[in-house]
């Protein structure tokens, strides 16, 4: 099989957003993403322009997006909540702008503090005035499962994602399984139908809550998807998600498409050296299942 994944490894911010603790240092950070990018990774969720005071962990992002500008080929993912994190996102160089939002009622206010359809509009306005040449992920949060509101209706998320396909024709659009609670049958539904209508513009982004990340994987893949978000160490989760834990591994993910012939570009060893990395970091909580398994270590 010669087709290729894309993985965008978001520990450095998806990862390290929710421990709590002693602040995660810029060194820290910079010394993550070195790795992942050494490993052979060439795009990540680098950091994110909120308050310092309403996600602690994420200061620094600026200096940690400037060290990024030295490694030659990595394009870096920040998030920007709102207007202003938009601008410092801008005017630090950021390659991709990252605008997120919730698929449901429930987790958009206690994520965002807003109805959807405030963030809605809000976002509309930022993808209308992102500057030519900056690209946009635009994450839909809880698009399978809530931790407020329970299982998605399918049809009302694919009613958002339809409205935001409609904001710009090449964005990326990432559906999001927040709490690790899909399954692979809604997830193979759910791309199988935003692929037929929309095209191969969408991403999975996946969570091992329930075990069922890989899984979850395989069916977005199966259905047409071909960039999927991932953590080094299986680190993560989302503060505004009671219960959701790390993100689906970096490792989990890449040996499951080594082994199936699909290209991502990747360097197993290197990879296991980031991974590790990634779950020493203190108030970490790692995940994922490759990095116990002694013959997988000693592939090369």
């Amino acid at each position: 099989m010669s087709e290729t994944a894309i993985i965008s490894e978001v520990a450095p911010r998806d990862g390290i957003q929710s421990i709590t603790g002693a602040p995660v240092t810029t060194e820290a950070k910079i010394a993550l993403i070195r790795a992942c990018y050494d490993a052979g990774i060439r795009r990540m969720e680098v950091g994110s322009f909120v308050s310092p005071k309403a996600i602690p962990q994420m200061a620094g992002t600026e200096a940690v997006l400037a060290a990024c500008k030295t490694m030659p080929g990595l394009e870096s993912t920040v998030l920007v909540p709102n207007r202003r994190g938009f601008e410092t996102a801008i005017a630090n160089g950021a390659d991709r702008l990252g605008f997120f939002m919730s698929a449901t009622a429930g987790h958009n206010k206690a994520n965002l503090n807003r109805t959807r359809e405030e963030s809605f509009a809000e976002l509309a306005k930022l993808v209308q005035d992102t500057p030519k040449g900056t690209l946009i992920r635009f994450n839909l949060s809880c698009v399978f499962h809530c931790p407020f509101d329970g299982v998605v209706p399918e049809a009302e998320a694919l009613d958002w994602v339809e409205r935001i396909v409609a904001l710009d024709p090449d964005m990326e659009i990432a559906l999001a399984d927040t709490t690790g609670n899909a399954s692979p049958d809604q997830v193979g539904r759910v791309f199988r139908h935003a692929i037929r209508a929309w095209g191969k513009r969408f991403a999975f982004h996946g969570h091992d809550t329930y075990g069922m990340g890989v899984a979850n994987v395989m069916a977005a893949w199966e259905a047409g998807c071909r960039v999927f978000d991932s953590a080094a160490g299986g680190i993560g989760g989302c503060p505004f998600a009671p219960g959701a834990t790390g993100n689906v591994a970096t490792e989990d993910v890449v040996w499951m498409f080594r082994r199936m012939g699909v290209k991502t570009g990747v360097e197993w060893n290197r990879l296991l050296v980031a991974a590790d990395m990634a779950a020493a970091i203190p108030g970490a909580v790692p995940g994922g299942r490759m990095r116990a398994v002694p013959a997988a270590r000693q592939a090369a």
